[in-house]
């Protein structure tokens, strides 16, 4: 399968890096398995991207979900409106079937789009299906920073990844997919918290180190096809130049600092690249930190 960038100049959607020979191979397993794809690596090194860009080189759907310490696996599922339910009380308008009151989450959208949109009706307007990707059978769904979340969050995912399979508790209702149409699930962790043995077993592991100074510049061109390499290697001494002699952190920024940086530098033609780094890479709060 081919892996070439293409699309608008920078739209990480559809232009991204292989940083190692494994990430492909690593996709391909998941895919092959029906395993999520556990991607681990600092911050800015591309594990998000990855998600978004699998999906638009497969032109599979695309789901997204960010994790906080606030989400619980359901909510990944299904979510209950509680707050319609309580104002409809108040109005005298309950409805006894909670049915009314439920919204499909994303692992719901893409494990059974056709159930997921008949809850939806069920539900309202309100509720409609989050795709960002293409119109297929197929999705791609990131579960983006699983550390982020209370330690039983990833052991009460195991039984909906591992069987695409899961039950409404408040109607009884059973969602279920059939094999050849499993969703790839990429979730990431940035490692801020050990995650539970029995859900790493169950994960495809990939790690995405942070990127040495040729392959930033190999990135940088792939993003911005036309501009010469020389000036990205110019810039990039421009930002390593006005690293903090006190800075404790990585040497190098990550690739989605350096995108940022060069898009800053495009639009600010008046302002100098050290100027823009300061503020955009060597800030004060990551020195001492791991970050991409």
């Amino acid at each position: 399968m081919s892996h070439e960038p293409h699309g608008e100049i920078g739209d990480t959607s559809k232009v991204y890096v292989y940083t190692k020979p494994e990430i492909p191979l690593a996709l391909d397993i998941a895919i092959a398995t029906g395993r999520p794809l556990l991607v681990g690596g600092p911050t800015g090194c591309g594990k998000s991207s990855l998600a978004r860009f699998t999906a638009t080189r497969l032109g599979w759907r695309f789901y997204e979900k960010t994790i906080t310490s606030m989400t619980q696996a359901r909510d990944l599922q299904w979510e209950v409106d509680h707050l319609r339910r309580l104002n409809d009380a108040q109005d005298q308008r309950l409805q006894s079937d909670y049915t009314h009151y439920i919204k499909p989450g994303v692992l719901w959208w893409a494990m059974n789009r056709t159930t997921a949109q008949e809850q939806a009706e069920v539900y309202g307007a309100a509720c409609k299906d989050p795709n960002l990707g293409a119109d297929h059978p197929r999705a791609v769904v990131l579960l983006d920073e699983i550390d982020k979340a209370d330690p039983d969050v990833p052991n009460n995912l195991l039984v909906p990844l591992g069987s695409f399979h899961f039950q409404i508790d408040e109607t009884g209702a059973e969602v279920a997919l059939d094999r050849e149409h499993s969703p790839l699930i990429l979730i990431t962790t940035n490692g801020e918290r050990e995650l539970p043995a029995a859900f790493l077993r169950r994960c495809i592991e990939l790690y995405l180190d942070p990127p040495g100074r040729e392959l930033l510049l190999d990135i940088a061109q792939k993003h911005f096809p036309g501009t010469a390499r020389d000036h990205f290697d110019a810039l990039l001494t421009a930002v390593e130049t006005a690293r903090p002699p006190d800075w404790t952190g990585p040497a190098l920024p990550s690739p989605a600092e350096l995108i940022d940086v060069i898009r800053a530098t495009k639009r600010l033609q008046d302002r100098s690249p050290a100027a823009i780094a300061k503020l955009v890479v060597w800030k004060q709060s990551q020195s001492g930190k791991v970050a991409g």
